[in-house]
């Protein structure tokens, strides 16, 4: 057994951990740090090739800041000697040449493929029927009806606008206008022509002879009656239809003409009716003779304005009423349409002054008013309906109701034979098509005038049927002007620091709408300058 080899094992007792030794930081070696760098130089150069984007944030991260700052220089200078070459340019060309090669070519906003087929083009449809130029032209391909649609618009617009030229031939324009004109002042003019699209386009656009909608520009003059004030209310106050006159009419029982300038208004003449409250006056047809009727008289008076001549109507022949009060001057003249009771009209000639037919709608009439030929008449009832009479035959030839109406009021036809206004006592002024009115049993109403909150007793187109003047007696400053073709209130009218309309009873324009008046509760004319026109 000595001679056996023994194997010591390992003590079982636990030894202590040997103690981790300290990694000590690697020393800072400059050489070693710069051949690291000039690798990573190499690199960039490589990656440069792919995409300079990437190249520069590369650079950026990983150094070479100066080869970057060097490289940034360079391409500062290399702008600028591109700019001054471009400004130097012995060419010729203009600043605007040289900015028109620079932007791109304009493209088209949108480009359908199905365009570009060579196919037949139906041109006896309605919608293009206005393009072909005879008979053997019903079919086009879509290249000649784009050719023939774009000749139609340059012919409507009066050449090609500005804006639809192109790149081209805008060059060509201005080159041609250097060549005419050397004004420098005029070539700047020309400049950024495409701004133009915000403010013309081509000879289409020009100055407008309508009214414009939202103010009315206006002058307010001189009362119209100022040289005789009435001691009542006015009742009446109409333009002479030719002359450079108005008259007014009141209560206080005259009747009186005067010269229209806006400055003095002088008086012409002034009648007195003895015992007779003026309820309405009116010229004729021609303007000769004034008609007036009174209160709770059945007789009239005719004054001849020319002779002077003041002639009492005390009876008419076949006339069964017991008053003669309401009263229309048919367009046609010489005529005068009596507004009687129990919904009679009367149709009275005035040379041998007797009632020649009448007629007759359900309940009383509050309204009426003819067509601008005269060959219609409108009659309103207290009841809300239209009736449509034909003067020559004296039948109805339309009847509807004036929507949402309880009570009429009032009812005016504009001259050019577009507009119907139908007043109502809620103050609602309904403006209809007036051939909607011919024809319709219902028709709707263009737009209804809410601006009145009493009852709508007094409506008056303007001759060139662009303004409906609308009033309510019942309420001081119930006046407002209506622009027809937009059908909007006009909003500077009335408005004033103190009142100076009141309660206006009678509306009326001028022959060509230069001036406007009305007859107020307070026994004056307001009178206005209508400035957008020219004439009398």
């Amino acid at each position: 057994m000595a001679d056996m080899d023994v194997i010591k094992l390992p003590e079982t007792e636990p030894r202590e951990p040997a103690k981790k030794k300290r990694t000590r930081p690697p020393k800072f070696d400059p050489e070693e740090e710069e051949q690291k760098r000039q690798k990573n130089v190499k690199r960039l150069a490589v990656l440069g090739e792919k995409d300079s984007s990437v190249k520069l944030l590369e650079e950026l991260v990983f150094g070479a800041e100066d080869e970057l700052v060097e490289r940034l220089v360079e391409d500062e200078e290399q702008t600028e000697t591109l700019l001054v070459e471009d400004k130097d340019d012995e060419s010729g060309e203009s600043e605007d040449e040289a900015r028109t090669q620079l932007q791109p070519a304009r493209k088209a906003a949108w480009v359908d493929e199905d365009d570009e087929l060579d196919e037949e083009v139906d041109m006896k449809h309605r919608y293009r029927s206005d393009l072909i130029r005879g008979e053997a032209e019903s079919t086009m391909s879509k290249q000649k009806v784009q050719q023939r649609m774009r000749e139609q618009f340059q012919k409507s617009m009066g050449g090609t606008p500005s804006w639809a030229e192109s790149g081209v031939k805008k060059k060509k324009k201005k080159k041609k206008k250097r060549a005419d004109d050397d004004d420098d002042e005029e070539e700047e003019e020309d400049e950024d022509e495409d701004d133009e699209l915000l403010r013309r386009t081509g000879n289409f656009v020009a100055s407008s002879d309508s009214l414009p909608r939202g103010i009315l520009r206006m002058k307010k003059c001189l009362h119209a009656n100022s040289a005789r004030p009435s001691e009542d209310r006015l009742t009446t106050v109409q333009f002479h239809p030719s002359a450079q006159v108005v008259m007014t009419a009141g209560l206080d029982q005259s009747v009186s003409l005067f010269q229209v300038d806006g400055k003095t208004n002088p008086k012409i003449q002034s009648i007195h009716l003895e015992r007779f409250p003026i309820h309405k006056a009116q010229f004729s047809q021609d303007g000769q003779t004034v008609i007036a009727t009174s209160l709770k008289n059945k007789m009239f008076y005719l004054y001849d304005m020319m002779e002077g001549r003041v002639t009492p109507v005390h009876t008419v022949r076949g006339l069964n009423e017991a008053r003669v009060k309401e009263f229309s001057v048919c367009p046609e003249g010489g005529a005068l349409l009596l507004t009687g009771t129990n919904g009679y009209l009367h149709l009275l000639t005035l040379q041998t002054k007797e009632v020649v037919r009448s007629m007759k709608i359900n309940g009383d009439v509050s309204g009426v008013a003819f067509s601008h030929d005269g060959s219609k008449v409108f009659a309103q009832s207290e009841d809300g309906e239209v009736y449509v009479w034909d003067m020559r035959s004296s039948r109805c030839v339309n009847r509807f109701t004036d929507e949402g109406c309880v009570k009429g009021t009032s009812i005016a036809a504009s001259r050019n034979g577009q507009y119907l206004a139908c007043g109502s006592q809620s103050g609602v002024v309904n403006v209809y098509s007036q051939d909607a009115c011919l024809k319709s049993a219902n028709p709707k109403p263009l737009k209804a005038v809410m601006n009145l909150l009493t009852s709508a007793t007094s409506l008056t187109f303007n001759p060139s049927s662009e303004i409906l003047a609308i009033a309510s007696r019942v309420e001081d400053e119930a006046t407002r002007l209506v622009h027809l073709p937009s059908l909007t209130v006009f909003s500077n009218f009335p408005v004033s620091k103190r009142k100076f309309v009141y309660r206006a009873s009678c509306l009326d324009f001028s022959p060509h709408s230069g001036f406007f008046s009305l007859a107020n509760n307070k026994g004056h004319a307001p009178l206005f300058r209508l400035l957008h026109y020219k004439d009398f």
